[in-house]
């Protein structure tokens, strides 16, 4: 068995794209005007079905999705799935918006989970419910994350394609140098801001960690898992204000404020996360907080790693999962049938496990995990087992329309406290203002 190869959809976590302002400005007039289902019900005479599913992966996904397809074919010879869509996963919420208002839309798409509450609004979305109910594999042995990421207002209104976690990685030559012990399980946050600190060497360009600074949901994402430690939450209970505004939002910012303040923390100005990472591989950056996607460009660097959970405040273990989706659209009975069919076909250990290990993705279930070939993949690569572990403590996002509002004020939010143009409390203060006004607008 191969190691774990590179994630073929695009860098994590550039996942606000102006697509997704797109889709929420124009949601309430394209999903009202009721467009009508794309293309022909995809019937041939001899009753063959085809259906298009739009991938959004490239080089290893791709292949791995070819294979996958070919297998489901073959035991499958009355559907037929032709692979398109032209764009990788980052364009698709542009492209499907625009495909939804022609009427001309594929029968599956790869839609980023936080794309998923827009995307949802539409009619043509069909929803998969009674689907995963009735799948060979129990919806409840699903990851929580997997089942949260894809249910909006308490349907299933997509199928989780892709799963994973954030974690610590560290470049154990660096801690070595610095005479530091490596991190265990039950660290916090001020061990995590004291060992950078102590990682980060000016004069010779080394740094502690990292952190993206654009303020796109890559610099974002990372602040929840603090934020729900604390007690936050991204919308609170009334939904009509964040649930960060008050001491988990400041004590989250403040941790990135002592790493600014400290100098040891690389601040990546660049959509993609790009050059972080390559201030990690070029052994240049102590520790990185990631996922198990970037452990295949870890291995190739030959950087000796050591992985290791996130920091708490509590002590309780908490992270974050960004999972995608499979969004099946509704192009009439029989095209719609066969895409379930398709889908749930690749939600079973069988298939997940063949997508997991060629495309980067963590089991969608528990019955993936713990097979044979999973448990080989884990033990052949290191670390990998604590990106799995984490899921057990794994959040997801909420699935609300205004999630991109909140997202980008954070996200401003923490580029001000990195780059020391504001207090965590100034940033703070601005951020709720625009998120709350966000949350405020009907949809």
């Amino acid at each position: 068995m191969h190691a774990l190869t590179r994630s073929a959809q695009p860098r994590r976590r550039t996942v606000l794209r102006t697509g997704a302002a797109l889709a929420t400005t124009a949601a309430a007039g394209l999903w009202a005007s009721g467009c009508a289902a794309g293309g022909d019900d995809g019937v041939s005479a001899d009753g063959t079905v085809t259906i298009e599913m739009w991938h959004g992966q490239t080089d290893t996904g791709k292949k791995a999705m070819e294979s996958l397809a070919d297998s489901f074919m073959r035991s499958h010879p009355r559907i037929r799935v032709e692979l398109g869509g032209g764009v990788l996963a980052d364009a698709m919420l542009q492209k499907v918006t625009a495909a939804l208002a022609a009427g001309s839309y594929p029968d599956i798409a790869y839609i980023f989970g936080s794309d998923l509450a827009s995307v949802a609004h539409s009619p043509q979305v069909a929803d998969l419910t009674d689907m995963v109910g009735h799948a060979g594999t129990p919806w409840t042995n699903y990851w929580l994350p997997a089942r949260q990421a894809v249910t909006v207002n308490g349907q299933v209104r997509a199928a989780p394609a892709l799963l994973d976690s954030l974690a610590v990685v560290c470049n154990r030559k660096l801690f070595r140098q610095a005479g530091l012990p490596l991190p265990e399980a039950d660290w916090h946050w001020d061990d995590f801001v004291a060992t950078a600190k102590a990682l980060t060497d000016v004069g010779h360009g080394r740094f502690g960690t990292g952190w993206p600074g654009v303020g796109d949901e890559d610099t974002v994402w990372r602040m929840w898992p603090m934020i729900w430690d604390l007690g936050g939450d991204v919308v609170a209970d009334d939904g009509k204000h964040i649930g960060f505004g008050g001491d988990a939002g400041t004590r989250a910012l403040e941790v990135v404020a002592a790493l600014a303040r400290d100098k040891s923390v690389y601040v990546d100005p660049k959509p993609g996360s790009e050059q972080m990472y390559q201030v990690f591989l070029s052994d240049r950056m102590g520790m990185a907080v990631t996922g198990p996607w970037q452990l295949p460009d870890i291995r190739q660097a030959k950087i000796d790693y050591h992985v290791v959970p996130l920091p708490t405040f509590s002590g309780r273990p908490v992270t974050i999962s960004g999972p995608d989706t499979w969004t099946v659209f509704d192009n009439g009975a029989a095209r719609t049938k066969a895409a379930k069919t398709f889908v749930s076909w690749l939600m079973q250990p069988a298939q997940d496990v063949r997508w997991d290990i060629d495309a980067g993705s963590l089991p969608l279930s528990r019955r993936t995990r713990d097979l044979p070939v999973w448990q080989h993949q884990e033990s052949a690569t290191e670390g990998l087992d604590v990106f799995t572990k984490a899921l057990d403590s794994a959040r997801v996002r909420p699935m609300h329309a205004a999630y991109p509002q909140i997202s980008q004020a954070l996200g401003q939010a923490v580029v001000a406290v990195l780059l020391g143009r504001r207090s965590p409390a100034q940033a703070l203060r601005s951020c709720a203002a625009d998120a709350n006004a966000a949350l405020l607008i009907p949809r």
